[in-house]
């Protein structure tokens, strides 16, 4: 008999549906139970595509007997954090505070009657393995102190809650000076992966925010040091299984050194994000590689991830329980397969090639890999092959939520792609329109909705941001005013609900929590509403510049002495600090793949629409000569750029 988890519209929460625990949903009526009934509160939160979720399903919540201990001791909530971000932050931030390491999914938390938590874990076995109490003890330690009213529990639960609520306020403030650049590029190289790229060991994640900051800083500097660092690393992830060679698409992250076996969620926001930088790192190389990469990786979302032109958050790492068995190839029948269309030297360049051996590299099948960039001459027709002996029943489930922050990000992306492939006009067009329709309704902003049903949780910090970030890069393609004006009402909203003297929240309402200066699975609100915030500034207002100012002034004290933690807030700290060309020409005069070609040489530049016939190129402080066509205006710029930076100090 199913749960009240049947009643709701989360994809993950329906996962969990016919589970024997009787999950409540994040609601009053859990939590004036657990009082009544003095029991305590077990929340568990997690979402759709999490492979260690559904292991923790299978061990923990399908098990009858702890279920049903579960339900006699315990009330129990489940939260789908991509549903309910705001939630998620305030217990990943207790983690943290408990554990002294970041947490992850599945998080489980156990709190008092009262709904003060004490105790906070990740995954937790059915029983004891190995230094780790399992499920059933655990369980029943807390619920026999609960019942005895064990003081010390919940005097520790008293002194957890205070610790959260206090308001930690920066130490000092710090000047913000350009001395940033150098600082990144000794923290970052310090933990560089100098063999395989990427900046840790194993597990490995992409850090989009962090390679796109060493791009602003190789194009203001020409270090090489920088632009090394993301090459290396693009190259890499691209060979490796973390890229789907055959669906295209990045997997959430690679769980070796060498990027070669993922999880194989597929994430929204990393496949935005990754083609957004594969975009940018082909204008500054001209490597086509870098192109394909992203186009693919973008042409992988279109088919595979959206339904009128709304993307879905993500798919699934499993298949009927098995981790990733939709994308691994067994070695008798590929090269079975293959000798169907290929004489048998082909065929042993083929197997050689993506590395698909009798013996396997995940778990006795192979994840196709590659050596090189370079496609031999039946490279396509192989691919296809490869493509047809997937199973399509098969693939795994796609949670059909739309985020507004992530539909945001391929938004830019699709608008980025489309300065060197025109047919990404169209969706990118079509996918702005789409989440306006669908999550901007009567001049209120939402956070998710199923593709087919209304939405009802309202914004967060990160989807404004998000969005008007978004309008911005679609104003520089289309030039529509409307968009510029949007981006601006959004960020009003936002300042209005958020911002207090340089400190944002990440919202408001029912359940307060601070906005991360952090950049953790895609990058922070704080940096992503200061860097929209600086644009509008540029574009419309100086006003907009000075709430920027203010935020990197209230976070400069960690800014500018760790900058390795902060890379998207160091970027917006270096792009405050530097001068930024805005052209500004009529509509008539607008040669997008021209002017484009100009952010090859300065990482800040911006367009802008005027009325008349003559072009101005500017800067933050001033316009310089007037000229009436695009190569008179492009001389400028050339000029203006070579001179010596002299960095716009606050």
């Amino acid at each position: 008999m199913a749960n009240r988890l049947a009643h709701e519209d989360s994809p993950y929460l329906q996962q969990h549906k016919d589970n024997p625990v009787d999950w409540y949903p994040w609601c009053d009526e859990a939590f004036q139970k657990a009082a009544r009934e003095k029991k305590a509160i077990f929340l568990s939160i997690g979402y759709s595509s999490c492979h260690w979720c559904h292991v923790m399903e299978r061990e923990v919540f399908e098990n009858e007997t702890l279920a049903a201990y579960l339900n006699e001791h315990f009330i129990s909530i489940k939260v789908d954090k991509e549903e309910r971000p705001d939630i998620d932050k305030h217990y990943q931030e207790l983690y943290m505070l408990l554990n002294r390491r970041a947490g992850g999914w599945p998080l489980s938390i156990f709190l008092t009657p009262q709904n003060k938590a004490f105790y906070a874990a990740t995954y937790i076995p059915p029983t004891k393995q190995m230094n780790m109490m399992g499920f059933d003890e655990l369980t029943k330690v807390i619920a026999e102190k609960i019942a005895s009213d064990d003081s010390d529990l919940f005097k520790n639960a008293d002194e957890i809650q205070r610790f959260m609520q206090h308001n930690d306020k920066p130490k000092e403030g710090t000047k913000l000076n350009l001395s940033i650049i150098e600082t990144y590029l000794k923290q970052i190289g310090m933990n560089f992966d100098t063999e395989y790229g990427g900046f840790s060991v194993a597990p490995k994640f992409p850090h989009t925010s962090t390679l796109q900051t060493l791009l602003d800083i190789y194009q203001l500097t020409e270090d090489q040091r920088a632009l090394s660092m993301v090459t290396q690393t693009l190259d890499a992830m691209h060979k490796g299984g973390m890229y789907d060679l055959v669906d295209g698409g990045f997997c959430r992250y690679s769980t070796d050194q060498k990027w070669l076996v993922p999880h194989f969620e597929k994430m929204t926001y990393d496949n935005a994000l990754l083609s957004d930088l594969y975009v940018r790192s082909f204008e500054l190389t001209g490597n086509e590689a870098y192109k394909q990469t992203a186009f693919e990786t973008l042409d992988f979302m279109l088919h595979f991830m959206q339904k009128d032109h709304l993307f879905f958050s993500a798919s699934d790492a499993d298949t009927q329980g098995v981790e990733g068995k939709y994308f691994v190839y067994g070695y008798e029948k590929t090269r079975s397969a293959l000798l169907k269309r290929f004489d048998p030297q082909t065929v042993t360049q083929i197997l050689d090639y993506f590395d698909i051996t009798p013996d396997g590299n995940f778990e006795g099948s192979s994840i196709p890999s590659v050596k090189s960039m370079d496609r031999p001459d039946w490279y396509e027709q192989a691919l296809k092959l490869l493509k047809s002996l997937r199973d399509p029943d098969l693939y795994p489930f796609i949670d059909h939520k739309v985020i507004t922050a992530w539909q945001s990000m391929m938004v830019q992306a699709l608008y980025k792609a489309s300065l060197h492939e025109a047919r990404y006009r169209k969706d990118a067009d079509a996918a702005l329109k789409a989440l306006l329709d669908k999550l901007y309704v009567k001049q209120t902003l939402y956070h998710t909705s199923l593709v087919d049903k209304e939405p009802a949780v309202k914004a967060f910090l990160e989807d404004y941001a998000y969005l008007g970030r978004a309008l911005i890069s679609a104003y520089q393609v289309t030039f529509d005013e409307q968009q510029l004006l949007l981006a601006q009402k959004l960020a009003n909203d936002a300042i209005a609900a958020y911002y207090k003297e340089g400190a944002w929240n990440f919202s408001d309402g029912e359940f307060v929590t601070k906005a991360d200066i952090t950049d953790n699975s895609y990058p922070g609100s704080v940096a992503v509403m200061t860097d929209l915030l600086i644009s509008l500034g540029r574009l419309i207002d100086p006003k907009y510049e000075h709430i920027a100012f203010k935020t990197l002034e209230y976070n400069s004290y960690k800014t500018m002495r760790t900058p390795a933690h902060f890379p998207y807030l160091t970027a917006t700290v270096i792009r405050h600090l530097s001068r930024e060309y805005i052209f500004k020409l009529p509509s008539e005069k607008i040669e997008l793949s021209r002017l484009g070609t100009l952010r090859q040489s300065h990482p800040f530049i911006l367009l802008q629409t005027v009325p008349g016939e003559d072009i101005l190129v500017c800067d933050q402080q001033s316009c310089y000569n007037s000229v009436t066509n695009l190569d008179q205006a492009i001389a400028v710029f050339n000029e203006l750029a070579s001179e010596k930076e002299s960095p716009n100090q606050p």
